[in-house]
């Protein structure tokens, strides 16, 4: 029962979670960017496109395109995402269809003000949609599917795709200035999603001297769910042999590391350090493709996988522990 609880909980969160992240995006888009003719990338600068030249609404486009997206997704992301990133592309088809009319350009700025403010908006949106599971669909389908096997960043993938979009506005307006703000609405929406969601994966490393390194390794265990590696090495200056412990964390738990180690071990030494990634069980994975030009590289590959099998034996772990 509270396991369905804690789960129901964190739902009802993420969607909430959703929910404001399409509400910020659809503010920072009616308010700041629609209103100076500014075509952005994905779903949105596509339906703006329509809107211009078709009398399309937007939120009507909108939907509509991303829809095709999701079916097309559909295998390669999962049912989880797509039901997520459905969620997330309705809830910002209606929010758009109550922004734009209510909005329009009621702060009067200008327009490259405007197009950085509503890139930030737009930008942390997204980044608080994919951080909880979700999306306001475009090219955010394009960037998680691409993500699902490959290292490029869903910022990096979202500037590739969106620039063709945004590009394609010049066709239309025959005006640089556009194309030009388009762009810093793409760059700014890029890193301010990049931020919001590295920030949430970013990792530390932790090496810990204590005389009580037992206790503070069961602890790190059983209370913070993470794995020590124990090293040992020699203090120069005392000649006596230590136990050194090597922690791997998220950056949000290294608060509650440094309160066990302390309640622990008032005492000890740590050091803190930030880590590019960490790939693996309990953090992301790794995600890469082998490059097999010619027979001898596939046979090195068998190889190596049919010595592995050999060596294996019942009980034998690897990795940290």
């Amino acid at each position: 029962m509270k396991v369905e609880r804690r789960q129901i909980w964190r739902t009802a969160k993420d969607y909430f979670f959703i929910t404001l992240g399409v509400a910020i995006y659809a503010f920072g888009f009616a308010s700041f960017i629609l209103p100076h003719d500014v075509v952005i990338g994905g779903a949105a600068g596509i339906s703006t496109i329509l809107y211009f030249t078709t009398g399309l609404p937007v939120a009507v486009a909108n939907y509509a395109l991303n829809l095709f997206l999701l079916a097309v997704a559909y295998k390669v992301v999962g049912k989880q995402f797509v039901v997520a990133t459905m969620f997330g592309a309705t809830m910002i088809s209606v929010m758009m269809g109550i922004a734009i009319p209510l909005c329009g350009d009621i702060f009067h700025l200008d327009p490259f003000l405007s197009c950085v403010i509503g890139g930030i908006l737009s930008g942390k949106g997204l980044g608080m949609a994919f951080v909880h599971g979700g999306s306001t669909g475009g090219t955010d389908i394009v960037a998680a599917m691409v993500a699902k096997h490959t290292n490029v960043t869903i910022g990096r993938t979202m500037i590739y795709v969106d620039m063709c979009i945004i590009s394609s506005s010049y066709l239309l307006f025959h005006k640089i200035d556009n194309v030009v703000y388009g762009f810093i609405v793409l760059f700014m929406c890029s890193y301010m999603a990049d931020l919001m969601i590295n920030t949430n994966r970013q990792a530390v490393q932790f090496t810990i001297f204590s005389r009580r390194w037992q206790e503070i390794a069961t602890a790190i265990n059983n209370e913070a769910k993470r794995g020590c590696t124990i090293l040992t090495g020699m203090g120069w200056y005392s000649k006596e042999e230590v136990k050194i412990l090597l922690v791997m964390a998220r950056k949000i738990e290294s608060v509650h590391i440094f309160r066990i180690v302390k309640s622990i071990d008032p005492e000890a030494f740590i050091s803190q350090a930030n880590v590019n990634g960490v790939y693996g069980k309990g953090f992301d994975q790794m995600k890469v493709r082998m490059k097999l030009d010619d027979s001898s590289a596939k046979a090195k590959v068998e190889e190596r996988a049919r010595i592995n099998d050999e060596v294996k034996t019942p009980g034998t772990g690897h990795g940290m522990i």
